[in-house]
């Protein structure tokens, strides 16, 4: 227990499966704040992928298994650079986007309904139509945030692969929305 506390990271080899899924609850449980990966290529990973935060599995001769209990599945290790520094980064970062995106489309939907609610005595009477709410979901919630999720680049893949620093920021989750 002690180890697991001063530990960065932790690279287990010739284990059981079960210790693999120890190692990974033990970190999970000491460190509650930690984000834990746990990156396996067989069966026997199963257990230990599972366990983690995130979980990859490598597709393989054996690692069909792994594959399909892992949240991502790749091909060889050397996807996985490119699937936490420029995937990984842009999830932190749009994820930042919408919750915040999220925030904004309530006020904006409910503050008039509140407002109307001391203007109409609390009555009872809704502000606006069942259709009108549907129109808002689509058109002035949905729609901005999809297109912008499918052209928003903030660097190249070539620019993130190259600076791994900017990684930091998508964990920081940094937002600036005048830049």
């Amino acid at each position: 227990m002690i180890i697991a506390e001063v530990c960065k990271s932790v690279l287990a080899c010739r284990v059981s499966p079960k210790q693999k899924q120890e190692i990974v609850s033990l970190v999970r449980k000491e460190k509650p704040e930690a984000n834990t990966l746990a990156i396996g290529d067989g069966a026997n990973d199963v257990y230990m992928i599972t366990a983690a935060n995130v979980g990859v599995g490598i597709k393989g001769v054996e690692g069909q298994q792994a594959a399909r209990a892992s949240d991502f599945a790749i091909g060889e290790f050397k996807i996985l650079r490119r699937l936490l520094y420029v995937h990984g980064r842009e999830a932190y970062r749009r994820n930042c986007y919408l919750i915040l995106y999220n925030f904004y489309k309530n006020i904006v939907l409910v503050l008039p309904q509140f407002w109307f609610a001391f203007v109409s005595a609390f009555s009872g009477q809704i502000i606006y139509e069942q259709r009108v709410f549907q129109f808002f979901n689509i058109f002035f919630a949905s729609l901005p945030i999809i297109i912008y999720a499918v052209f928003d680049k903030e660097h190249s893949s070539a620019t993130l692969m190259n600076t791994p620093s900017l990684y930091v920021q998508g964990i920081q989750c940094k937002v600036t929305f005048l830049s």
